[in-house]
């Protein structure tokens, strides 16, 4: 397997006539999880979606050792998986329906869902606590509930590569750590994933960092490091300061 999942080099995007991300490269590991990380206006949800072949940019974005222009649309569904911010679906469709969505890259124009298809969405609904209410329409649930429903249909591809942005919207702490623990294990089955996060405490769980501030990034390192922790307090004036409490690194304000 490639050792690097995505390679981003030389990127430039634009919003209508402003760029917002200014020649960017950076490498992601594979079977590794890094969290993208930075103030409010940073580009870090932009650049997301260029990754993710959302967004028209320059440069060069291979996936899994292949130009991500090179491939088919359905190719690249299966390869990447995404799950964005505010994802809206039909409220009349169910959970089970909603779910079923992500399986769309692996199914025959037309065909019914095969005996692959239902297991990968049973794993995926359990794996997010959602099963319970399979049948009920996503209309019927809380922001908390359609986030895990959504969330869902990202894993049910099961691509190799799961691209994230703030996915602990409206989730509770318990789920948060579901969350966390789901990610975990994804990485442990050799997935990729890189998350746009706005809690940092949690973004420190990751493998790496990658620190943006005003469409650039500023570094990319181990949450371990003491650099990244360095450049983490910096991106925010040194507002938040990272610590050690009980053996995890978590982020707290300064006051």
């Amino acid at each position: 397997m490639n050792s690097i999942a995505i390679d981003a080099r030389s990127i430039r995007a634009k919003l209508g006539n402003v760029e917002v991300l200014h020649d960017i490269s950076l490498a992601l590991p594979a079977a590794r999880w890094t969290s993208i990380v930075g103030p409010n206006g940073a580009g870090k949800s932009t650049l997301l979606k260029v990754l993710a072949g959302l967004l028209p940019h320059s440069g060069e974005v291979v996936l899994l050792g292949q130009p991500l222009a090179t491939l088919r649309a359905r190719e690249r569904a299966q390869q990447l998986s995404w799950l964005g911010q505010n994802e809206s679906s039909a409220d009349d469709l169910t959970t089970y329906d909603v779910a079923m969505l992500g399986r769309l890259p692996h199914q025959p124009w037309l065909a019914p869902p095969s005996d692959a298809d239902h297991a990968a969405v049973a794993r995926a609904l359990r794996a997010t606590h959602a099963w319970d209410w399979r049948d009920r329409p996503l209309g019927q649930l809380s922001g908390g509930e359609r986030q895990r429903v959504l969330l869902a249909r990202a894993l049910a591809v099961e691509a190799q590569v799961l691209l994230m942005d703030e996915p602990l919207a409206n989730l509770d702490p318990p789920h948060q750590t579901d969350w966390l623990l789901m990610v975990r294990q994804l990485v442990a089955e050799g997935k990729t994933v890189l998350s746009v996060l706005h809690e940092i405490s949690f973004a420190l769980h990751a493998d790496e960092l990658v620190v943006m501030d005003q469409g650039r990034v500023t570094h990319q390192g181990a949450c371990v490091d003491a650099a990244t922790h360095r450049a983490l307090e910096q991106v925010f004036d040194d507002r938040i300061a990272v610590h050690q409490l009980a053996g995890q690194w978590v982020a707290l304000p300064k006051v």
